[in-house]
């Protein structure tokens, strides 16, 4: 019996792997179809950056009591994952509980640890579905989260709820199992929190315990291996992307703009023709200025598209979604994400990108949205992984005014003035000081 389980362990992990190992490199070819972006500078701040950012979670701390629950939730689902290390050595070799023997009153502590890990992870996942449900906290019930973004949420607190719980109630049979001395259970030290919940089981047989504990233990496992898969789907993926998003978020000062190179190449074209690609002999290959879809961001966006957690904190900060406008930060990086998605799809499915009429500007992201920016950059600093939303909606905004001259009548008198005048407002640049007289 024991090699049957065995060989279905090894197939079931194998088949996880494989799935998993798909998925992620179908992103990573998603994620390097935009443009490249030199991100290797001042290596010490940022790994700095990743240990205070996505290991300690700093910036979650602005909501202390968020913070700390989701703090909770998201290290002892980690940690208690380290067991995962054990059943997969169980589950391979058909031994129960390897490191039992050789740890002693050490591994007792440390699933005792893990037992206390998985009751906060329970209350955590509890309470964060009442706030989404009951509560109905306003950015996390906002309409962009109608349909399928809610329904992951609300099922992947459900299955850690199902995961922690399936820990707790193997474990508690499992010590059941060692009072009555069944074969193959290892004898250990009660766990810290199951160790006093054996009393649930008192009147059930030995093979009743048996087939609990191990009908907990499979779909444990199944669900463990469910979850890795289900990760690339979902918002969640923001547990494995945090880390490098992290890394790679942009030190310049908040509120620097980059100037376009292909902008300030055309002034020095027409200022010094002889420059110009034409009168060189290289390449004229006209660039497309700003941004009309994913091909066209950067990398790092379409990084930070894939890392966005949907929290929502952008969204809540952002003061022209306050004043009801449609404008909505976190939106700009769901959408930009599924566009990707959609993209990476045709590829699959064409061997190469087949044009398919549509693009992110337009068809996901309207002028609207973009128009109602202030470039604050709140929702920059609001969100708790780096994501940068603003840096999408100022290249798209540029693509508008640049390529399409989609502009307000206000704007277009603006850049005339500035053309005209050197300056927004409509006096010569003699007669600018004239305002002072009288």
């Amino acid at each position: 019996m024991h090699i049957v389980q065995q060989i279905l362990f090894i197939l079931l992990a194998g088949a996880a792997v494989f799935i998993f190992t798909k998925k992620v490199k179908e992103m990573r070819r998603n994620v390097l179809l935009g443009r490249d972006e030199d991100l290797s500078e001042n290596k010490d701040q940022r790994w700095k950056n990743m240990v205070l950012l996505a290991l300690g979670q700093k910036k979650m701390f602005k909501k202390p009591i968020p913070a700390f629950l989701h703090l909770a939730v998201y290290a002892g689902f980690i940690i208690i994952n380290i067991e995962i290390l054990e059943i997969f050595i169980d589950g391979i070799t058909g031994a129960h509980r390897i490191f039992a023997p050789a740890l002693g009153g050490l591994y007792s502590f440390l699933v005792g640890f893990f037992e206390v890990l998985a009751a906060l992870v329970l209350i955590g996942c509890v309470i964060f579905l009442i706030r989404r449900n009951v509560l109905k906290v306003r950015r996390l019930s906002m309409h962009e989260l109608d349909g399928w973004p809610k329904n992951d949420a609300n099922l992947i607190l459900i299955t850690e709820v199902v995961l922690m719980s399936l820990f707790l109630i193997m474990n508690t049979a499992d010590l059941s199992l060692q009072q009555l001395g069944a074969e193959h259970y290892t004898k250990t030290e009660p766990f810290w929190i199951t160790g006093h919940l054996t009393g649930m089981f008192s009147g059930m047989s030995a093979g009743s315990l048996i087939v609990l504990e191990r009908v907990c233990w499979w779909l444990h496992i199944i669900g463990v291996f469910a979850f890795l898969n289900y990760l690339p789907y979902s918002k969640h993926l923001h547990i494995i992307l945090a880390f490098p998003n992290a890394y790679y978020s942009k030190l310049n000062p908040q509120g620097e703009l980059k100037n376009m190179k292909e902008i300030q190449n055309e002034v020095l074209y027409m200022m010094e023709p002889d420059k110009a690609p034409a009168a060189s002999g290289e390449p004229a290959t006209p660039p497309r200025f700003g941004a009309k879809d994913v091909m066209d961001l950067s990398w790092k966006n379409l990084l930070d598209a894939y890392s966005c957690t949907e929290c929502g904190r952008c969204t809540s900060s952002c003061p022209a979604n306050m004043t009801g406008k449609k404008l909505s930060p976190r939106k700009i990086m769901m959408d930009t994400r599924d566009r990707l998605e959609e993209v990476g799809k045709n590829i699959n499915a064409n061997g190469t990108f087949t044009d398919d009429g549509k693009s992110l500007l337009h068809n996901y992201i309207t002028v609207e949205e973009l128009r109602a920016c202030t470039t604050c950059q709140a929702c920059v600093e609001a969100c708790p992984v780096m994501i940068d939303p603003l840096d999408i909606i100022m290249q798209l905004r540029r693509n508008l005014v640049m390529e399409e001259s989609n502009a307000p009548g206000e704007w277009n008198l603006m850049f005339g003035n500035v053309e005209n005048n050197m300056a927004p407002w409509k006096f010569s640049p003699d007669d600018r000081d004239a305002w002072v007289n009288g």
